[in-house]
């Protein structure tokens, strides 16, 4: 062990502790291969220890390239079918780029790999994807679906999270270093307890600190509960693949999990609360943050100064005001004195701190000054509201002076600097206010006999840290089963388990359970490198199969379980989008920052209802932050952004699973009318005359490259050449009387225009092939 110094934050007090902090021979161990397997009491498959791997044996060993190929083949020679072909290279590169990066390749990308004759050109490839950041940004994005990430709070004032983008980009930076998903795990769940002085491990408790939020809520007691029971339900369907949250009313009807061990899950996050205000290393954000925002106090220094001296007045009953607001239970924890709260009492202090401000003191002059009671109603108050609000609204047209997504702290999880904990309790029925008998921390008995070993810190009550300990010791037969099986999914369409969060008894069971088990088994034996597994899929044979229909598969396999076919998968709402831009040549690479705010369309309304002091959607005045990757737009739970949302985006209230895949008009309509894709058209219309040259046929040619990965044929150029001279007969008709506006390309090196009304049918073009089902489709 060796000493550290670090700093706990609570109630906006940094407070130096000296405490014993781990070192890498402390922390729990990443695949050692010795461990005692833990026999489980239940007789369920996803219970049962990881089974050591015993290769199948096939009769076409050279189709076999990674031993995954064994099991799969395997099965497919059971049922007497056949593995389909290779797919060509293009076909490929198009597939594996949009898997690993989540965008088209480029033409250049295509050749060189197409024109790659060395024996190693498919691993050269594989490598060269997962080296880039653009594969933690893929995975980043299925990582914060689970973690149902989102830059504001939900609920009906959905208020701004100005520190959470901290949290995605240490997701990302996490999937591009391929940090061990056993740690990857430990900090998300115990950062703080585990490396109190590394900043990032901090951050990294943000994934506790997703949950959706209503800051108005006069129930503290019941709002700690709602937190909690987030975090417990999140980790046992992300992290164990269990519905635990059916036990949180009655024992579970499916599973082996009682009540009591749902909320003796639920103890180990007993004791932690969010903290928002920790000051984050300065960086350069953090510079412009602060220069932007005294910019702000200083516009609206006097205002705030004439507010405050007007609280001022009357601020011990404004405060009392607004603590007698909250319910009963609450009531009890707020006004006991300091010396004599416990840890629950803490909790709702702190949280009654968190959401208290100059703001919350203008209820009680706003009561007061509007009141029809003649006993309430008071004149001297009522003439302080009007001021005050008449000051507010002063304040709120500086609003754009504040910075609009950056911020200079972190938000994490912490347990206050303390390491005593609320007693947990079982509730009858789920009801906070029924409680039953106590318990303490414990794993659910179904999967282990297992006990935590809990050893608590100056500043923590080290719960968590003995939590993961066990998720990710070599020995929990689920944490890597699960896993796997999500990126075995994120490939294929399908887990191996097609339940991908439900391991349980009403989950589906595994179609190669055998081949679950060695890739749990090899991943935890790689030291839980999620690169490597991403790198044996990649390289596999059935992996590199054809998508081509087949008959004899659809008769011996409908539902494509074996996998003799490769399977088509729809794109998702985030390959859309930038794939478009990718292909308009409009994608702004940079990586990682504050949220920004593409434009929305001139119909939403985002200054109405809740928003109507406060715009909800503040669009970035640096245009290139318009072309950000999708996973940088802003994550407002009230205000999905539209063309995400049109495809299915995940939902961030709570952990996504698996994306929905549905066909509806409204996709359609999208991709036709939306404005925002008609200019990336004509960009793209500009960027294929700038590279295809004068031929028209050659242009298409160059489209289909873009877009495709592939040349077009005979009879499509001849089709669209056909459409062009069609369009163009529309066009010309429509602007003969000069009053009909033309969409000509944008981007052109060459400014003038033989034709713009041919140019402006080639737009059309573009348009028309951009919206094919052969783009929004990965084969």
């Amino acid at each position: 062990m060796k000493r550290k110094l670090s700093y706990v934050l609570f109630w906006g007090i940094s407070v130096a502790l000296s405490i014993d902090a781990p070192t890498a021979d402390d922390t729990p161990a990443a695949g050692k291969e010795n461990a005692p397997a833990v026999k489980s009491k239940s007789k369920l498959w996803s219970y049962q220890p990881v089974q050591a791997p015993v290769f199948p044996p096939v009769k076409q060993q050279g189709w076999v390239r990674t031993p995954i190929d064994n099991y799969i083949l395997a099965q497919l020679e059971a049922k007497g079918l056949q593995p389909s072909k290779d797919i060509d290279r293009a076909a490929f590169i198009r597939r594996a780029t949009l898997d690993v990066w989540g965008v088209i390749p480029t033409p250049e990308e295509v050749d060189a790999f197409v024109n790659d004759k060395s024996d190693n050109a498919y691993e050269k490839l594989v490598d060269r994807l997962l080296a880039s950041p653009k594969y933690g940004e893929r995975q980043g994005r299925k990582w914060l679906d689970l973690a149902r990430y989102a830059d504001s709070t939900g609920f009906q004032n959905d208020n701004d999270r100005l520190n959470m983008w901290r949290y995605r980009d240490y997701v990302i930076n996490a999937f591009n270093q391929d940090k061990s998903y056993d740690r990857f795990i430990q900090e998300q769940l115990a950062g703080d307890e585990l490396w109190p002085g590394d900043e990032q491990a901090l951050i990294a408790t943000g994934f506790m600190a997703q949950f959706p939020d209503n800051a108005n809520s006069r129930d503290l007691v019941q709002r700690k509960y709602q937190i909690t029971t987030d975090i417990t339900d999140t980790v046992g369907k992300v992290v164990l693949g269990q519905t635990v949250e059916c036990a949180r009313c009655h024992n579970h009807k499916f599973d082996k999990i009682s009540q009591k061990d749902y909320f003796s899950l639920q103890a180990f996050f007993a004791n932690v609360a969010p903290v928002d205000n920790i000051p984050a290393r300065k960086g350069d954000v953090e510079r412009d943050y602060e220069k932007q925002y005294a910019k702000w106090e200083e516009a609206t220094k006097e205002i705030r100064a004439k507010q405050k001296a007007i609280i001022d007045t009357h601020r011990e009953e404004a405060l009392k005001y607004h603590k007698e607001r909250y319910l009963t239970d609450s009531r009890e924890a707020i006004f006991k004195p300091k010396e004599k709260r416990n840890a629950q009492d803490r909790w709702i202090n702190h949280r009654l701190a968190n959401v208290t401000d100059e703001r919350s003191m203008q209820s009680f002059f706003q009561e007061k000054g509007e009141s029809t009671d003649p006993k309430t109603y008071d004149k001297k108050i009522a003439a302080q509201w009007a001021e005050l609000d008449k000051l507010q609204k002063e304040l709120r047209k500086f609003n754009d002076l504040k910075p609009a997504t950056s911020s200079d702290t972190i938000s994490a999880m912490t347990e206050l600097g303390h390491p005593d904990a609320p007693p947990s309790y079982v509730y009858a029925v789920g009801d906070h206010e029924k409680p039953q008998e106590e318990v303490q921390p414990a794993f659910p008995a179904a999967i282990t006999d297992e006990k935590p070993d809990i050893k608590p810190l100056p500043f923590s009550s080290g719960r968590r840290a003995a939590l993961v300990k066990w998720l990710t010791s070599p020995t929990n037969p689920l944490t890597a089963r699960v896993y796997v099986n999500r990126v075995w999914d994120q490939y294929f369409g399908r887990g191996i388990v097609a339940t991908v969060s439900d391991f349980g008894k009403a989950g589906e069971k595994p179609t190669h359970p055998e081949l679950l088990d060695y890739l749990a088994g090899k991943f935890v034996k790689d030291g839980w490198s999620v690169k490597k597994l991403h790198r044996e899929i990649l390289l596999s044979s059935v992996y590199r199969q054809s998508s081509d229909y087949r008959e004899d598969v659809q008769k011996a396999d409908a539902e494509n379980k074996f996998l003799a076919v490769f399977p088509r998968k729809r794109l998702e709402a985030e390959q859309v989008r930038d794939s478009l831009l990718v292909a308009a040549a409009k994608l702004e690479d940079k990586v990682g920052g504050p949220s920004v705010y593409p434009p929305l369309p001139k119909v939403i309304n985002t200054n109405g209802g809740n928003f109507a002091n406060d715009p909800a959607w503040r669009t970035s005045k640096d245009a290139h932050d318009h072309n950000r990757r999708s996973l940088y737009v802003f994550t407002r739970r009230s205000i999905p952004y539209p063309i995400l949302d049109s495809f299915n985006m995940a939902s961030p209230q709570e952990a996504h699973s698996k994306r929905e895949v549905t066909t509806t008009p409204l996709q359609a309509l999208t991709l036709f009318n939306s404005e925002l894709i008609f200019d990336w058209s004509k960009a793209l219309a500009g960027r294929v005359i700038n590279e295809g040259g004068k031929d028209e046929a050659a242009r298409i040619d160059r489209l289909y490259q873009i877009l495709f990965a592939r040349h077009a044929d005979d009879a499509e150029k001849q089709a669209l050449l056909t459409f062009l001279k069609e369009q163009e007969g529309v066009i010309r008709e429509k602007a003969a009387d000069g009053k009909f506006e033309i969409n000509i390309p944008t981007g052109l090196k060459d400014k003038k225009l033989d034709d713009p009304i041919r140019a402006a049918a080639f737009v059309d073009l573009v348009h028309a092939v951009a919206n094919s089902n052969e783009f929004i489709y990965r084969f």
